[in-house]
């Protein structure tokens, strides 16, 4: 045997070997995304306990594809969050979600932005930066692998979706709004919203500008807001308010501390409504 030839397994062991690495740390789930990295086609984020994916996704028989996070142990694809709801890209395979310039971004296979967080931020640190998918379902920013400060994350940009643990807000740099979808096939921004107003009731909208629905003051004491009487009954969440010189906000957790999949919708028709799987694999509202 010649040993000037090049075995054939020269090359394909190393191109094997190199992309059984890429498909381990992104195709299995890891639950960051770095700044040397992107995410497009099929490849998911899976946040570490294993309760919510990150990653493209089509609606029904659409034409079109976006960036979402859903449920990763619920049967049917239930979407919580999207990220350029109103910007949607027709290539998967081209389109990638990456960090650039200290910021997370979506570009087409142009290379040009469909989606930003829009962080005014220097990029000299951008090589440190991290996005990390928790199991609360909220995708965050962060400035370093091992960092708390949180520099942007999905829980201040609600889209349709309220998961346990995230404000319903309003303060002096932001108003957290809830928006439904336009329908079921289309998640840019519908009809519908909900948002905390500063005498602390919140109003459903229509078209944001025409109030039809208000819950009424909140009544701290028997933590209830006066137009919706039917928490009173809730044996399943903790819902809390708290109203000072920074901010107000109303949120809730599941009083018997499990992870069974909650969740509150602005629905198409312009209803709040509160669901919580069950074990029959199913969504049921309360």
């Amino acid at each position: 045997m010649d040993s000037n030839k090049s075995s054939p397994w020269s090359f394909i062991l190393p191109s094997f070997l190199l992309c059984l690495s890429l498909c381990i740390h992104l195709c299995l789930g890891t639950d960051k995304l770095d700044a040397n990295q992107s995410l497009s086609g099929n490849e998911t984020l899976t946040s570490l306990g294993g309760d919510f994916v990150l990653g493209f996704f089509t609606p029904g028989k659409s034409s079109y594809s976006y960036i979402g996070i859903w449920y990763n142990k619920v049967r049917e694809q239930t979407i919580v969050w999207v990220a350029n709801r109103d910007n949607p890209v027709t290539d998967r395979y081209s389109t990638e979600l990456k960090i650039l310039d200290g910021n997370l971004i979506i570009v087409n296979g142009s290379q040009v932005p469909v989606w930003s967080t829009n962080l005014r931020t220097s990029s000299s640190g951008s090589s440190s930066m991290v996005a990390v998918l928790g199991d609360d379902g909220n995708f965050a920013l962060k400035d370093g692998p091992n960092s708390s400060v949180t520099l942007w994350q999905s829980f201040d940009h609600m889209t349709h979706t309220w998961l346990p643990g995230a404000k319903l807000e309003i303060n002096k740099r932001k108003n957290t709004v809830l928006t439904s979808w336009k329908n079921a096939e289309d998640p840019s921004t519908g009809l519908f919203s909900l948002q905390l107003q500063p005498s602390n009731e919140y109003f459903i909208l229509w078209n944001m500008s025409f109030r039809y629905y208000t819950t009424g003051k909140w009544d701290s004491k028997n933590k209830v807001y006066e137009n919706v009487p039917e928490l009173k009954a809730n044996t399943i969440f903790d819902f809390i308010f708290v109203d000072n010189e920074n901010e107000s906000y109303f949120t809730y957790r599941r009083k018997d501390g499990s992870t069974t999949p909650s969740r509150f919708v602005m629905d198409l028709s312009g209803q709040m409504q509160m669901l919580s799987w069950l074990p029959s694999q199913q969504w049921n509202m309360f």
